[in-house]
């Protein structure tokens, strides 16, 4: 079996790293959406 170079190893570990990043800031974004229209109809925008 070829063993892997490390440059491909540090490049793999480091998408991966930037794969989960992405990932969380996935999730912080919707609940900022999500808290952001639960305001909008708590306040005027709700009162239409």
């Amino acid at each position: 079996m070829n063993e892997l170079s490390k440059e491909y190893i540090f490049l793999f570990n480091a998408l991966t790293d930037i794969r989960e990043a992405m990932a969380q800031l996935e999730q912080s974004l919707i609940l900022a959406q999500q808290r952001a229209e639960e305001l909008y109809l708590e306040g005027a925008g709700g009162a239409k």
